[in-house]
């Protein structure tokens, strides 16, 4: 045996510029240069699922609340959203992905990981894969894909969004180095406002400033999130692209630079949580149905409470409150971190279950 190391990984990650709002402007091109936000009315407290280029350049963005989004845009086009056809959209992009590999893990309706290590297409070369892919999308399906190639995951996802709408970003191996050492480390995937703030109190704003620390400080200042950032701000990301892998799970969570020093303060924290939650779970592939929520406590001294029940409804914000409140009093200390999640199953084995089971409730490990 030679003991040669592996060739690097192929990887492409595919996104759709402004899924939705593209779908629609592709089915009424009038709407064509007009601010536009999908999402829910604004009457009934909706969110935007997805805005244009045009909206954004108002500061609208997924999540936010769409009566605000109006203040800021008067002349806003506000659609509701049609999933059914998006996801007939979806299904005939993912039918292009498989022409040209096996190995595609959808992360949503609107984005995929594609491991072409192994594809005989244009050549062996993944730039010249992601430009016939992004191509033929644009021909047969009538919306563009941004797509970035890398030699894992990470850095594909980061490649991805570095050039659109409508662009092809290339990190090859011997560029990683250099890339990855002046990346902003807010960039990181898992790197919110919050966690940027404390890096920045450590003197660290650039992955190359991060490499300066040692795991076991990482650790303990960042648990066990430490050692991904140990190996993210090195360009090390070895998880596979798995075409088969299904979620357990779907979370959002942050961590305050503040702690939060009482109840009504978390209550008052989960309106933002759960519209970002809403907007995940609206792009989640249509093969999964939700039975049940969740809520996740860190306090200030740094223990950890996850309160979880059965769902027999929508994962409305009234649920998660009575959770967090329920959930808060097991220590009735300021809060660090606040998170709200759902858990997951095959819809087609969901059917078969009971739905009206008594709620689980209790610790989650």
């Amino acid at each position: 045996m030679s003991g040669a190391l592996p060739p690097p990984r192929k990887i492409i990650h595919c996104d759709c510029d402004c899924f939705y709002a593209a779908v629609e402007t592709r089915d009424d091109p009038g709407l064509a240069g007009r601010p536009l936000a999908v999402g829910g009315r604004p009457e009934r407290r909706g969110v935007v699922a997805t805005c244009n280029y045009e909206a954004r350049a108002f500061g609208i963005h997924s999540a936010m609340a769409m009566a605000q989004a109006l203040r800021r845009c008067p002349d806003l086009v506000v659609l509701p959203p049609d999933f059914s056809r998006y996801r007939r959209v979806a299904e005939q992009i993912r039918v292009i992905f498989r022409d040209f590999t096996p190995l595609v893990e959808p992360l949503s309706l609107d984005e995929a990981f594609l491991d072409v290590s192994a594809s005989a297409h244009q050549g062996g070369s993944a730039t010249r894969i992601a430009e016939e892919i992004r191509a033929r999308v644009c021909a047969e399906v009538g919306i563009t894909v941004s797509a970035g190639v890398a030699p894992n995951k990470f850095l594909a996802k980061i490649a991805s969004d570095w050039r659109k709408p409508d662009g092809l970003f290339v990190i090859p191996p011997a560029a990683v180095d250099d890339f990855v050492r002046a990346l902003p480390v807010r960039r990181l995937f898992g790197v919110g406002a919050a966690t940027a703030e404390r890096l920045q109190r450590l003197g660290v704003t650039t992955c190359a400033q991060l490499r300066e620390l040692p795991l076991p400080l990482l650790s303990e200042r960042f648990g066990a999130f430490g050692r991904q950032l140990y190996e993210l701000c090195r360009g090390v990301d070895e998880r596979p692209v798995e075409p088969h892998r299904r979620r357990k799970s779907l979370s959002v969570e942050t961590t305050f630079a503040r702690d939060l020093p009482s109840l009504e303060s978390c209550l008052a924290a989960l309106g933002e949580l759960h519209a970002e939650l809403a907007g995940r779970l609206r792009r989640l592939d249509p093969s999964y149905a939700v039975q049940g929520r969740f809520v996740k406590l860190r306090f200030d001294d740094f223990a950890t409470t996850t309160l979880e029940r059965r769902l027999s409804g929508e994962a409305d914000l009234g649920g998660y409150r009575e959770l967090c409140a329920a959930a808060w009093h097991r220590r009735a200390r300021p809060v660090r971190l606040l998170g709200l999640g759902v858990r997951l199953a095959d819809r087609s084995a969901a059917l078969q279950e009971d739905l009206f089971a008594e709620p689980v409730t209790g610790p989650v490990d």
